[in-house]
């Protein structure tokens, strides 16, 4: 398949993507990343083994257009869990000071 990828054209295959990537320890995934074989690897060192190109010079989004259309599972970025809102000031201080005792 032909992709473009930080403006230089490349002819992609499957099989060529996995014999890239044999032998090669993923890094930390902190983003997007590409399942290869039984393998999960950030994007960008993916793109950066395969164009063999700093990282600096093509996007993820560029990486994960050709590993999608050819057949590879990606993953977006990690979703985060919406920070829960702060309780109102008075409920806040009753919890800080706790509740009343009658006497």
């Amino acid at each position: 398949m032909r992709c473009v990828i930080a403006r230089f054209p490349f002819e992609l295959t499957k099989s060529g993507v996995l014999d890239s990537m044999k032998g090669v320890k993923p890094e930390e995934i902190t983003g997007e990343s590409v399942v290869i074989g039984r393998r999960a690897y950030p994007v960008k060192q993916v793109g950066q083994v395969i164009t063999r190109q700093d990282r600096r010079d093509f996007t993820a989004g560029e990486v994960l257009r050709a590993m999608t259309k050819l057949g590879f599972t990606c993953h977006g970025l990690p979703r985060t869990p919406a920070p829960l809102p702060d309780p109102a000031p008075l409920q806040h201080a009753y919890a800080l000071l706790g509740t009343p005792t009658g006497t």
